[in-house]
């Protein structure tokens, strides 16, 4: 399945970001995105002319068109389950990785892709596993894009990849976005960042195919109320799938593991329509590694 992200009425401004990486539109960007970041941070003088939305809206229909190619590659051309991890740095998304790892067939052919604005350091805790892990450093961009995951699957033989598992840069806004092409999205949220994570971050929540709340053996410790958690996640996407773990100690694994491949080469496309259609979004992802 390939995500395709909300387009409602309630859709938050992304123009404070510069995507020069979206071939051919560079000088655009710079122009109209540019301006408007300035003039949201307050310069004034910068100023905004109305063609801006227009703009911000094209930007963001080629990034999917993007994504939808990256998606077509991957999973159409290739067969590769291609899975997107998204959430705050220190979420436990690559203890989620390795669990994953853990678990996998030794036959299944894994690899991964990595997003940290800088160093590598979660790209090596993977490679620890025997797969061959890319690393992306996005500098000052606080999200992975469609094609810096489009360049970095060059390295990889997709002939003989079974899983790709991509884990996007630490980030609880920027991610919702930037489709990657992935067969699925899920998002990943710990205890340890408080029960107003999901109430703050609802746009993140609505762009994805499930939820994962983890570290659930501290929520006592750190005050954080499960419950509500469970609760804004329901309100901002109705019925999505909703995985209680604790990573480090494998509880949860397998439930998640489970829901996983029950999306392996079924060629799902997730419109958003059953559950969310009151949110007006709807998406598409990558998913698959070995080891």
């Amino acid at each position: 399945m390939y995500h395709e992200l909300p387009t409602g009425p309630d859709r938050l401004d992304v123009s404070n970001r510069t995507l020069g990486w979206v071939d051919g539109l560079g000088t655009v960007l710079e122009r109209v995105l540019g301006p408007a970041r300035a003039h949201r941070l307050g310069h004034e003088d910068f100023g905004t002319d109305a063609s801006g939305s227009d703009a911000e809206a094209d930007v963001l229909a080629a990034i999917r068109e993007r994504a939808g190619e990256l998606h077509e590659t991957l999973v159409h051309d290739h067969g590769v389950f291609a899975v997107e991890f998204v959430g705050s740095t220190g979420g436990g998304k690559t203890r989620l990785i390795e669990e994953l790892l853990d678990r996998a067939p030794a036959d299944e052919e894994i690899g991964a892709i990595v997003g940290d604005v800088a160093g590598e350091d979660d790209a090596k805790r993977l490679r620890e596993y025997g797969i061959q892990v890319e690393n992306i450093n996005t500098g000052k961009e606080c999200h992975l894009d469609p094609d810096g995951v489009g360049s970095a699957i060059t390295d990889f033989d997709l002939q003989m990849l079974d899983t790709l598992y991509v884990e996007n840069v630490g980030n609880m806004v920027c991610p919702a976005d930037f489709p990657l092409g992935a067969s699925l999205r899920v998002l990943v949220v710990s205890t340890t960042e408080g029960d107003d994570v999901v109430g703050k971050h609802p746009l993140l929540v609505q762009s994805v195919d499930a939820a994962v709340i983890n570290k659930v053996d501290l929520a006592a410790a750190v005050g954080t109320d499960l419950e509500r958690l469970r609760d804004d996640i329901e309100r901002a996407a109705p019925d999505l799938p909703v995985f209680e773990t604790n990573a480090m100690d494998g509880v949860g694994i397998d439930a998640l593991r489970s829901f996983l491949e029950s999306h392996r080469g079924t060629g799902h496309e997730h419109d958003h329509a059953h559950s969310h259609a009151a949110d007006g979004h709807g998406h598409d992802y990558l998913d698959h590694p070995n080891h």
